[in-house]
């Protein structure tokens, strides 16, 4: 009875009731609230794999990195590793001005000789500026130079906002960076030496028969957490850049110029977990993978396969995934020859009308000439298209 009265009653107070609370249900699937407050002088929060910006505040406003100046260093260790420059296991002879150097150490011993490994561990976990300048000397001879070659990668990897003056990041008024360039250079750590970034997770290690534990709590509070690296100066305040990996999505956090090391490790798991929580990212297309395969005339294919030579993510609010359009473009008359990597087409990926991807198609594999009876033929083909388009 109570079924049948329904059905006649669809202002019955109880269906009004179901009604609200279903839609109340399906609407909480993709409202994201605010983003948190977060009590620091500049922040930023990205997902690593698609690069978006989830959150932020002052990213571009120039500041003082501290010791997040590390970070730089050990890319340009990694990459001087990889060319086979320098050795992990080269002795490092410590001169006078490593061992004198203020702030955080490794406790280095003038004139030992200490490997490239050893060091590169306390400039990582210890912070050591000790071991960061014995490094630098080792690899460019003096501290200036190795500034001038932290500049150079930092120009490379696109930290546009940042100069360098040390290695230590001891201050400077010539000796700053934004939250943006320190994801930057967070993501291309993570990216080009996935195995030197291992050594972010380190917890602690023993030198000198002194056992010294990594400055970022993080790694202890939140098993998600790898990396990255803390900082603080008096006048930069507390800074950390972190990073963690929850079921295949990672997402990078920058806080700069906080309080106290309590408050850059409660604002950044305030970062974090509003970026796990409320948005996804995932892969749209692989790379090489045909995006649109259009028509192409006087090839030796009769199409020209567009994509992406690398993979192409997307980081969006959580539930929102139906509502992704997408378009792309090409020009109406493709002629070969057709180079791969060439520009050719656009696609644009929107989300309630907003932009989340504009950029260029390229050709995913060369397209020749075919030969000249099939040019002859796609020749009067077209005289034919054009007639009746």
């Amino acid at each position: 009875m109570l079924s049948i009265a329904f059905k006649k009653n669809l202002t019955h107070p109880l269906i009004i009731a179901l009604l609200i609370v279903f839609t109340s249900m399906a609407s909480a699937v993709t409202m994201i609230p605010a983003a948190p407050k977060i009590a620091a002088k500049g922040y930023l929060l990205i997902d690593y794999n698609s690069g978006n910006e989830l959150t932020g505040k002052n990213a571009d406003m120039r500041m003082e990195p501290a010791s997040l100046t590390k970070m730089m260093v050990s890319y340009v260790i990694a990459s001087e590793l990889e060319s086979n420059s320098i050795k992990l296991d080269d002795k490092v002879i410590v001169s006078e001005k490593a061992w004198r150097a203020p702030g955080s150490r490794m406790f280095i011993e003038v004139n030992t000789a200490v490997t490239v490994e050893q060091l590169l561990t306390g400039l990582i976990v210890q912070s050591g500026n000790d071991a960061t300048i014995a490094l630098a000397e080792h690899v460019a001879g003096s501290e200036e130079a190795f500034a001038s070659l932290m500049n150079q990668y930092a120009a490379q990897i696109g930290m546009t906002s940042t100069h360098f003056v040390n290695s230590t990041g001891l201050p400077h008024k010539n000796h700053y960076t934004t939250p943006r360039d320190m994801a930057t250079l967070a993501r291309a750590l993570i990216r080009d030496f996935p195995e030197h970034y291992k050594m972010y997770s380190i917890k602690k290690f023993k030198y000198n028969n002194i056992n010294q534990y990594n400055r970022n709590r993080l790694l202890w509070k939140d098993k998600s957490v790898d990396g990255v690296k803390t900082g603080h100066t008096d006048s930069a305040g507390y800074c950390l850049v972190a990073s963690a990996l929850r079921n295949g999505m990672r997402l990078i956090s920058v806080v700069l110029g906080t309080k106290s090391e309590k408050a850059r490790e409660r604002e950044s798991l305030k970062l974090l977990g509003y970026g796990f929580r409320f948005f996804e990212s995932y892969r749209v297309y692989s790379a090489g993978e045909a995006v649109i395969e259009p028509e192409i005339w006087y090839g030796a294919s009769d199409k020209v396969a567009l994509g992406f030579p690398d993979d192409l993510y997307i980081t969006i609010p959580r539930g929102k995934r139906d509502k992704i359009k997408t378009t792309t473009t090409h020009e109406d008359i493709i002629s070969a020859p057709m180079k791969k990597g060439q520009e050719l087409g656009n696609i644009l990926i929107t989300l309630d009308d907003k932009t989340i991807i504009d950029r260029p198609l390229v050709v995913l594999e060369d397209v020749p000439e075919g030969s000249l009876w099939s040019r002859f033929i796609d020749y009067i083909k077209l005289l034919f298209f054009k007639l009746f388009n």
